[in-house]
């Protein structure tokens, strides 16, 4: 029955209702008579639904009280009285996505699921969490997820502990985190954006149990929220869950969510701040500068939409102006920008990474002088074309992997509703792109430069500077500030404190019970297929070429992957093929200069990137193929083009122009340096891998630790070895680009074939066709057992070996054990108890298995939790409803939904490795089919795990040399 616009549906009032073709959605709004929630439905046949309840929540400090409720609702709730029901839907849920998020002015609750039962299970128990949790029983969950004096003995040193308190100590150890967070303290000094929600460390330590609940009884009302419901599912049975099991319970409320923003500055405000290096580094090139505008109002589409396409014109193309102005004077080895339209007043950001204080006058006066020029004389009207029509085709490809599209549109919603805007406005590109591709005929990006940059005053510039051992004066002073408290404590207030943590630690030890386990809702086994999803696609030859042919609905977008053999690269060459990676496509060729390239690339593909890569075989340990990876995408009218331009890159790239080569190792240099630092986790795995499998020394000679010394080593040498390294980098592309072993993935609609197969004949015609002997790379593998120094107030903690050398075989099982590991042992003991911000154990089908922790306070402990797994599984035991929790949750992360893209890069990715459907199948039933008894079996392998003992650590200074004697290499990483 259609629903009438007026009417009232289980207490909520149908409002509106919009179609929004740009993404084949009908937009609904409805109002809760009672409550005052408000409900976005958006109604399609996406089988990908999402739910989400969002609250604006407005910081009033920096202790990141909203950031600490985020994590603590979900730690138990009325109805679901488990210490955990977050892990226990991530166990045993067919979520699609999971998780929770503390935006600068608001905190969201997002869920999916493809399953109707399971999703409105997680509805549930989301609502339930938000509106009941039970920290008004518990303090120990605000002491376990945000802070509190940890000491276990009276006469130990009292630490500050907690969740929330150790993720902000690894956020702001990033110089690019500090500048970010200080560039909004200063424009927004005085408002609620000056804040900082999500917490800083030293204020975090402020926040009182009653201060957090206060602030959950005055936002999380239903008056206060925005409920939101995608996809291809009945909202009236939703509207009626959602009424009668928790909306007719709340009358509606009052509640002040202004967003006051003081006056415009009227000069721009400058401000010096500091960062910590480690004492082996050097300051040389460690200067960061921020310049930052607000521009205006986000309600403001058209110009939010104007700017966001500036940022990508001044600063994101190889032939963005700005970009090549300020990289061409040699002050900095990386620049971009950042438009962000996430809170009320949009700012533009203009970033330069790796520089030198003496430098910041000259970068004020290249931004300013480049800008004026391009106000005076016009920006290349090519290069506009192209970064609009790179916009409208990612917009019209809604092509969003890790995260489900209803997501991604909920957050569009959000980022008008929240400010009083309509709330599908965001949604609708159509004319919005239309009118600035109208206005760039004259001048429009030039006047936004005028009047949003060069004549706005409400700027300011921040340098953030290094400075040795400034972590070390830190934690000194707070253990300081530990010890003054403590000898001021009176015997009573030591003792309350020794008696708070015996209480969490008891809560933390004590397994939920068997009835509360049975409140959290739990979908049968028998709902799960028993069969992989299969992938349509058909292995063809084309003039000796192996095709991988993926007929999808595509919406007449092309997707075309050459995987090129890696194997032809001689050993020493393998660093300068993972730069050619980096080079290619950004540099001259015969036929275009690289500015005319990244122009003709963006007006007329949708992307083409290059990458090596390493694909492992489950058979052998060691067997894996390196392949060069050429990926691209264009509309089916494009499909010329876009092979005319991929033949001229790999045939006529002109490797000579020094300076230019310089310019993008500097930069390979600088993003990996902001990945080691941000992402130390997946550094280290590679990093224990290497001392083991040839395939992962092989990926940390191209990405790694390997790689880093290497480009470290030639920027230093550049000038000395730049013919060298041009020839090197020239000879890796003469390797690589032929025809041997060239396979190529094609997804399209099945009529575009036939086109396809002519134009691919043609491109292979001009491809190198003479052999090469294929290399058997013969590596050394050594356990180094290394802890890398930075200045890092956390750790980032590894631990792994390759399980098939010592002939354990990979089955179905080890896939639960990853879940069980992951959200019982590694979390209960990592996270909950020692409070790190995550902890995973990662596997893969060639036998790496690894354990890492992610910012986190601990070293040593954590090793031993690493160590006691084999206990752990050999005491394992479990009821039939927890095994079947551990297989659902192990299948939701098997069974994620797949971009049309994704599917063929899938389907590739099981040829390339020789994974059949056979193998699938089998693995799956060993999923499905796992016992108490399997995973109890895996204890002579973890038990070899830790007889082993390969580890690598990256991490604060301190700790790791007072743990000196674990490790056989201290290094610092970033030395000079």
């Amino acid at each position: 029955m259609k629903l009438q616009i007026g009417n009232i549906y289980s207490g909520f009032k149908f409002e509106s209702e919009k179609e929004i073709d740009e993404i084949n959605s009908k937009g609904r709004v409805f109002k809760h008579v009672k409550s005052g929630a408000v409900l976005i439905n958006l109604k399609n046949e996406d089988d990908n639904k999402v739910f989400s309840i969002t609250f604006k929540t407005i910081p009033e400090d920096n202790t990141g009280v909203a950031h600490i409720l985020e994590h603590s609702v979900l730690c138990g709730s009325r109805k679901f009285k488990v210490k955990e029901p977050f892990v226990e839907i991530l166990k045993g849920s067919l979520n699609t996505y999971l998780n929770a998020a503390t935006y600068a002015d608001k905190t969201m609750y997002p869920v999916a699921s493809r399953n109707k039962k399971d999703f409105m299970n997680l509805m549930d128990v989301y609502l339930d969490a938000v509106f009941y949790p039970d920290i008004y029983n518990t303090p120990e969950i605000i002491m376990q997820e945000g802070w509190h004096y940890a000491i276990e003995n009276e006469e130990d040193d009292i630490e500050y502990n907690g969740v929330v308190y150790n993720e902000m100590k690894g956020a702001y150890s990033s110089p690019i985190s500090i500048l970010s967070r200080s560039m909004d303290e200063e424009l927004f000094k005085g408002s609620v954006y000056g804040l900082s929600s999500g917490g800083k460390v030293e204020n975090i330590v402020d926040l009182s149990y009653d201060k957090a609940l206060n602030f959950h009884k005055k936002y999380y009302h239903p008056s206060n929220s925005i409920i939101y419901v995608y996809g291809d599912i009945d909202i009236k049975e939703v509207l009626t869950f959602i009424n009668d099991n928790y909306l007719k319970d709340f009358q509606k409320k009052n509640i002040d969510t202004k967003i006051q923003i003081k006056s415009p500055l009227s000069k721009i405000e400058e401000k010096e701040i500091e960062y910590s290096i480690s004492e082996g580094e050097s300051e040389r090139d460690k200067t960061y500068f921020g310049m930052s505008f607000v521009t205006g109002d986000v309600l403001d589409r058209e110009t939010s939409m104007g700017l966001e396409l500036l940022e990508e014109i001044l600063l994101e193309a190889s032939s963005s102006p700005l970009k090549r102005a300020i990289i061409e004077k040699n002050i900095g080895k990386d620049v971009f920008g950042i438009f962000d339209d996430s809170i009320l007043k949009t700012t533009f950001s203009i970033i330069l990474k790796d520089s030198n204080d003496e430098d910041k006058e000259e970068f004020k006066k290249i931004v300013k002088s480049t800008l004026e020029d391009l106000v005076q004389n016009g920006i290349d009207k090519k290069l506009i074309k192209g970064i609009l029509n790179a916009k409208e085709f990612a917009l019209r490809e809604a092509s969003f992997d890790s995260y489900p599209a209803g997501l991604v549109y909920n957050e569009k919603i959000l980022e008008s509703m929240l400010y009083g805007g309509d709330p599908f406005q965001n949604l609708r590109f159509n004319s919005l792109i239309k009118n600035i591709r109208k206005y760039a005929e004259e001048n429009y990006f030039e006047e936004l430069i005028e009047k949003h940059i060069l004549n706005n005053n409400y700027g300011v510039f921040i340098t953030v500077k290094p400075r040795k051992n400034l972590e070390e004066e830190k934690e000194t002073e707070v253990r300081e500030k530990l010890r003054r408290f403590k000898e001021s404590l009176k015997e009573d207030e030591l003792k309350k404190i020794l008696d708070d943590n015996i209480k969490l630690k008891l809560r933390q030890d004590t397994p939920d019970s068997e009835e509360d386990l049975m409140s959290i809702p739990l979908i049968s086994i028998s709902d799960v297929n028993k069969k992989p999803e299969k992938i349509e696609n058909e292995i063809r030859d084309e003039n000796g070429v192996k095709v991988i042919w993926c007929p999808l609905n595509t919406r007449g977008i092309q997707y075309v992957t050459v995987y090129f053999e890696g194997k032809t690269i001689p050993d020493e060459m393998i660093p300068y093929a993972s730069i050619l990676s980096s080079v290619i496509g950004r540099i001259d060729t015969e036929k275009y200069n690289f500015k005319d390239l990244s122009n003709e690339a963006m007006e007329n593909l949708g992307g083409m990137e290059f990458g090596l890569d390493v694909y492992s075989k489950p058979q052998n340990y060691d067997e894996y193929l390196p392949k060069f990876v050429v990926r691209s995408k264009c509309l089916k009218e494009k499909l010329p083009k876009m092979f005319e331009l991929m033949e001229e890159i790999i045939n006529h790239s002109i490797y000579s122009d020094y300076k230019r080569l310089k310019e993008i190792i500097d930069e390979i240099k600088s993003r990996l340096e902001m990945a080691i630092r941000g992402s130390g986790s997946s550094i280290t795995s590679v990093r224990v891998g290497s001392y083991v499998s040839s395939a992962y020394k092989y990926l940390d000679i191209i990405t790694g630790i390997d790689f880093y010394k290497f480009i470290s080593d030639l920027i230093k040498n550049f000038e000395d070895k730049k013919e060298e390294i041009a020839e090197k980098i020239k000879k890796s592309a003469e390797c690589v680009f032929r025809k041997e072993n060239l396979v190529v993935a094609y997804a399209a609609e099945k009529e575009d074939y036939g086109e396809f197969k002519g134009l691919l004949k043609d491109f292979i015609s001009n491809i190198n066709k003479d052999r090469l002997e294929l290399v058997d790379y013969k590596f050394e593998l050594k356990k180094l057992n290394e802890a890398f120094v930075m200045a890092t107030k956390v750790q980032y903690v590894a631990k792994g070996f390759n399980f098939k050398k010592f002939n354990f075989k990979h089955s179905g099982a080890l896939i639960v054990l990853r879940t069980i590991a992951n959200y019982d042992y590694l979390w209960n003991n990592v996270r909950v108890k020692g409070g790190a911000y995550g902890a995973s154990m990662s596997l893969s089908r060639n036998g790496h298995l690894v354990f890492t922790s992610y910012r986190d306070p601990n070293l040593t402990e954590t090793f031993k939790i690493y160590d006691e797994i084999g206990d752990f599984v050999k005491n394992f035991n479990a009821n039939s409803r927890e095994m079947d929790k551990y297989i659902l949750g192990t299948i939701s992360g098997i069974d994620m939904p797949l971009s049309n893209y994704s599917k063929c890069e899938k389907v590739s990715a099981q040829y390339l490795t020789g994974i059949n459907d056979a193998y699938m199948e089998k693995e799956r039933l060993e999923i499905l089919n796992c016992s108490v008894n399997d995973i109890k079996n895996t204890y002579d392998m973890l038990n070899k795990l830790s007889r082993e003992d390969c580890i690598c650590v990256f991490g604060n200074e301190e700790k790791i040399k007072r743990n000196k004697e674990r490790f056989d290499n201290i290094v610092t990483i970033f030395k000079e």
